[in-house]
C-alpha cells in the first residue's frame, strides 16, 4: 500500500484500537514524529517499520495496490442498485486489504444495502399484516363477507403495503446508478438513510 493511502489505513486502524501515536511509535521502535508524518502522508515508512506496522495494527501494508482500482469501485456502487448484500459484501471481502479507497467505499455500499434490506423486511412484515388484519375484523364483523363502510382503511393498506417495495427499488436503483457515475469521474458519492454498521 502506498501513500498517502498508508497514512490514512494506520491512523483508522491505530484509532479503532484506541492506540496513540506515542504508543504504536514505542511498538514500532520509532519517533512519535515519523508516525505524525506517516499518517499524515509525507514519508512511505522503510521496510522494517512496515513490519512493524503490520504486526502492531494486524493488518498487511505490504500488499500491493489494486490493479483497476476505479474500475472496481464503479463495480462496487453499481452493485449497490440491486438489493443483494451478498454482491458488495464478496467485492468489499476479497479486495479491502489492497485498496484504502475501496475498503471504505465498500463499508459505506454495504451500510446502504443493509439499510436498505432492513426497510424490505419492515415492508413485508406489513404486506403479510395488513391481509391479517383484514381477515381478523372480517372473522369478527356481524356479518361476514359483507363492508357496509365500502372501501375501508384497511382495503387501502393493503393496496398500499406494495407501494413502498416500488419506492424503495426506485431509490436503490437511484442511488446505484447516481454514486456510480460519481465515483467513476472522481467526486464525492453520498448514500442517504444508511445506518452505520459498519464504521
Amino acid at each position: 500500500m502506498k501513500q498517502p493511502n498508508l497514512g490514512k489505513k494506520v491512523a483508522e486502524l491505530r484509532q479503532q484500537k484506541a492506540i496513540t501515536q506515542e504508543h504504536l511509535a514505542e511498538i514500532c521502535e520509532v519517533s512519535t514524529r515519523t508516525i505524525q508524518r506517516i499518517e499524515s502522508g509525507e514519508v512511505d515508512p522503510r521496510s522494517f517499520t512496515i513490519q512493524r506496522l503490520n504486526d502492531a495494527l494486524e493488518f498487511d501494508f505490504g500488499a500491493g495496490e489494486l490493479a483497476n482500482e476505479n474500475l472496481w469501485l464503479g463495480i462496487l456502487h453499481l452493485s449497490s442498485c440491486f438489493t443483494i448484500v451478498l454482491v458488495p459484501l464478496l467485492i468489499w471481502s476479497f479486495l479491502k486489504e489492497k485498496s484504502y479507497k475501496l475498503d471504505r467505499h465498500g463499508r459505506d455500499v454495504l451500510n446502504f444495502q443493509i439499510t436498505i434490506t432492513i426497510l424490505m423486511f419492515v415492508a413485508v412484515a406489513c404486506l403479510i399484516l395488513a391481509p391479517f388484519l383484514l381477515i381478523v375484523r372480517d372473522i369478527n364483523s356481524p356479518t361476514p363477507g359483507a363492508n357496509p363502510a365500502g372501501f375501508g382503511v384497511l382495503e387501502f393498506l393493503v393496496i398500499a403495503t406494495v407501494l413502498p417495495f416500488i419506492f424503495i427499488g426506485i431509490f436503490v436503483f437511484y442511488q446505484g446508478i447516481k454514486n456510480t457515475l460519481l465515483v467513476m469521474n472522481g467526486k464525492p458519492y453520498y448514500y442517504p438513510l444508511s445506518i452505520q454498521f459498519l464504521k
